[in-house]
């Protein structure tokens, strides 16, 4: 027999319980199923030694502060425990290990087939968060077999990578983090470099979060007119969640005998073609870096703040030494790929008329054309910090009056 509830919210991440606890306070009967366990993806699909980029008075959701300031950057296991804690706290409704299979629409229901039954639902919220599966570029697949081929999602030591040297393609967060982490374990590293913004850890003697929040940079709206695929393309800042509050850039990663190359064009067997653009993409990364610097000094000067000025800050780094235009593997010693190229979001069981030819979600401010039907936690749904912890219950808060205003419009389900 099918399930008949108000609402169904598809991941048990921090936007789907985000969601659940702002149903949650309005009384509306709902459930949050879960492919695996709470918190799935940070449990299984990041590598041991993350950290979040965002300090700990940034890690809260509705009703809930999850950690403290003095907590630092948690490790994504840590953070798991906590999600967990929040769930436990509200008594979330969460089926954990259901996978969907598919979602329809049923008259004005939707029928939602999982691998534990099917549920007839009033509204749906896809909560599958925003880095679903690795983005590969499509020369990932002309690579010679020879090649080890690993994502952020199934990279886990140093020491599990094949011997030899490795090329990390992409140099926002991720990608300067690992290439780091795998350079410190003794392996020649290859970095390439495409659109990045070099960002200081700290500045004006705060973290760059601290002052982003204050100027209210991250609670900026999504513009209007924009685009969902650029501003999913947006490069993320190049930061560590380091206890220390250290810098990472490409710089520091040159002293440390990291090699810098363009960003990869093409690729054939062992060949990689590079673009010859390096230099620019630093100096546009430098730009990108001086427009947030530029944000947070105008909003010292408008609240009137006593601050120390940071000249260090606004210093252009040594541009990088000469690069190849190609590289031959095998000669260079490469023998694994580290993708850090990004992320993409595919719903194969959303049997709905909602995506792009990209099979991105169509969606405004996480309001899409089928009544009923809700996202959360996309990049820039409604402001610049929709995809951060501390953004999605922002977004939650905004959703749920939507929703409950939506059911009250709806036919109540007959029992």
């Amino acid at each position: 027999m099918s399930r008949q509830i108000d609402s169904l919210i598809i991941g048990a991440g921090q936007a789907g319980l985000a969601m659940s606890r702002c149903l949650a306070e309005r009384g509306i009967d709902h459930e949050v199923v879960e492919r695996g366990r709470i918190g799935e993806r940070w449990r299984s699909q990041r590598w041991p030694s993350l950290r979040l980029l965002t300090p700990g008075w940034m890690t809260r959701l509705p009703g809930a502060q999850l950690a403290r300031e003095s907590d630092g950057f948690l490790a994504s296991a840590d953070l798991v425990k906590r999600l967990q804690g929040y769930a436990s706290d509200f008594a979330a409704p969460v089926t954990e290990n259901c996978e969907i299979l598919a979602v329809e629409r049923m008259a004005d229901r939707f029928r939602v087939a999982t691998s534990r039954g099917t549920r007839i639902a009033r509204s749906v919220v896809i909560a599958t968060g925003a880095c679903d599966r690795p983005r590969l570029p499509s020369w990932a697949s002309k690579l010679s077999l020879a090649i080890h081929q690993v994502t952020p999602g199934s990279y886990l030591t140093p020491d599990l990578l094949p011997s030899g040297g490795v090329l990390v393609v992409g140099a926002s967060a991720t990608g300067v983090q690992l290439a780091r982490e795998i350079r410190r374990h003794g392996r020649n590293v290859t970095l390439a470099v495409g659109r990045h913004v070099r960002a200081p850890r700290r500045y004006r003697r705060q973290d760059l979060f601290d002052w982003l929040e204050e100027s209210g940079f991250l609670a900026e709206a999504r513009p209007a007119g924009a685009e969902n695929g650029a501003l999913l393309r947006q490069p993320s800042l190049q930061l560590v969640g380091d206890p220390t509050g250290g810098n990472i850039d490409l710089p520091a990663l040159a002293g440390e005998g990291i090699r810098l190359v363009g960003r990869v064009t093409d690729a054939q067997g062992l060949q990689v073609k590079l673009a010859e653009d390096l230099t620019e993409q630093c100096r546009a990364a430098e730009e990108r870096r001086h427009i947030l610097l530029r944000a947070i000094d105008a909003h010292i000067e408008r609240a009137g703040l006593c601050t120390d000025h940071d000249p260090a800050a606004w210093s252009a780094p040594l541009e990088p030494a000469a690069a190849p235009e190609c590289l031959d593997l095998r000669a260079e010693g490469i023998t694994s790929v580290l993708f850090a190229t990004g992320y993409a979001r595919r719903y194969p069981w959303l049997h709905l008329p909602v995506t792009n030819t990209a099979g991105e979600l169509i969606q405004h401010g996480g309001i899409t054309a089928i009544p009923g039907l809700y996202a959360l936690g996309l990049p820039f749904m409604r402001h610049r910090a929709s995809a951060f912890i501390d953004g999605v219950g922002r977004d939650a808060e905004a959703l749920a009056p939507m929703i409950a205003a939506q059911l009250g419009a709806a036919r109540p389900i007959a029992v």
